[in-house]
């Protein structure tokens, strides 16, 4: 099967992150036994999804991780044109259906290449390492990064096939989402030294959220490598009281922080917190159970640094004829590998513009470079 074929197959999946990945994986899984590939699944707490790992070549240290994550975003309220879990081509050089850029076309590539692998006798291996709920928070890589290195040789490199139109990537910001509640004290809108509003608190403190950037570039902490130079702190949701004439007793909103390499998710956090203090104590003065409660919605994606990469850079530029090297402002599974010393780059078809849109594409163009990268990675490794 071509990578256009496979990436059919998995398009008609709908593995969106609130449902189970497991049909795609059973498909993935059967077609590793067709050309007998060993694999390990890495399930979930619940068993409802999975992450899959394969191995083809030998069982020692070295090699290349190829990682893809099989979930994809919702399609809820999109205006699309066809059926986003049916792959479309409408001869205009694309292939439309949700995850065709992030990122199974980059998989398809991989799956697609695996009959040559096997035949090439590599002396290095090829691992596969596809996860599930990436989209929700990196949650089910950890997992499958822990048990690669407790029951198997080291490998000596990571790609992660994020798309980034077959140029390499060296870093992206850390993410973290959060949820900060304000509890105030209700009272009627007239008589307003009775209470405590948590709508106007919270957006006092919404207000400090964005002046936070500001103070960051002021103080020169900026990296040009990235589009947007500074780390971003942004609130994408609120929502609070009951009517208008009632003070607010609670609001809710809930907020990112993407931070630089450079920088460190908590110490961002703590010049929140610091003024957050300060408003509970001034609520606390007419309402003694005031409060003001961050809590975290995942566990903080780590940035990718562009450090201990340059031998899989090197493999890259080389194959993909000497591109330049980038950085992203969005979060992967790309730091999670490089927390644990693996040398990791992101590298793989189509555009981060795509991504998350109705009508979400992949040029047919980028997955014959994907194709093409796939075939001169089996050529590099293979045993001379």
């Amino acid at each position: 099967m071509t990578a256009a074929e496979i990436l059919d197959r998995l398009v008609g999946f709908p593995t969106v992150s609130r449902d189970s990945n497991l049909a795609l994986i059973e498909w993935v899984e059967g077609w590793l036994d067709d050309h007998g590939v060993a694999h390990w699944r890495v399930q979930s707490d619940d068993g409802g999804k999975a992450n899959l790992l394969a191995r083809i070549g030998p069982a020692v240290a070295g090699g290349v991780v190829l990682s893809g994550h099989t979930d994809v975003v919702p399609v809820d309220g999109q205006p699309w044109s066809t059926d986003p879990f049916t792959l479309v081509d409408k001869g205009d050089g694309r292939l439309y259906g949700r995850g065709t850029c992030d990122m199974k076309g980059f998989i398809a590539c991989a799956l697609a290449e695996v009959p040559r692998w096997v035949e090439q006798a590599l002396a290095t291996p090829i691992w596969l390492a596809f996860s599930y709920d990436e989209e929700v928070g990196c949650i089910g890589a950890p997992r499958m990064i822990e048990r690669l290195l407790a029951d198997h040789p080291r490998p000596a490199a990571v790609i992660v096939g994020e798309p980034t139109m077959m140029h390499p990537v060296v870093a992206h910001k850390g993410a973290t989402n959060l949820r900060t509640t304000v509890t105030g004290r209700a009272a009627h809108s007239s008589q307003v030294n009775q209470g405590v509003s948590a709508i106007h608190v919270a957006a006092r403190l919404v207000t400090r959220i964005e002046d936070v950037m500001a103070e960051l570039r002021a103080e020169g902490r900026v990296d040009e490598a990235f589009n947007v130079v500074h780390s971003s702190l942004h609130v994408g949701k609120i929502a609070g009281g009951t009517a208008i004439n009632i003070m607010a007793r609670e609001c809710s909103f809930e907020w990112e922080i993407r931070h630089l390499p450079s920088d460190r998710f908590e110490a961002l956090l703590a010049r929140v917190n610091e003024t957050a203090a300060g408003l509970e104590a001034e609520m606390r003065k007419r309402a003694p159970d005031a409060a003001i409660v961050t809590e975290a919605l995942n566990t903080t994606v780590p940035a990718l640094a562009d450090d201990n990469n340059a031998e899989v850079l090197a493999l890259c530029r080389d194959l993909l004829d000497e591109r330049p090297a980038g950085a992203v402002a969005y979060a992967t599974e790309a730091g999670q590998f490089q927390r644990e010393g693996l040398p990791t780059v992101i590298c793989g078809p189509g555009s981060i513009g795509q991504a998350h849109q109705p009508d979400e594409y992949i040029d047919i163009e980028q997955i014959e470079a994907g194709a093409a990268f796939m075939a001169a990675l089996g050529e590099r490794l293979q045993r001379k």
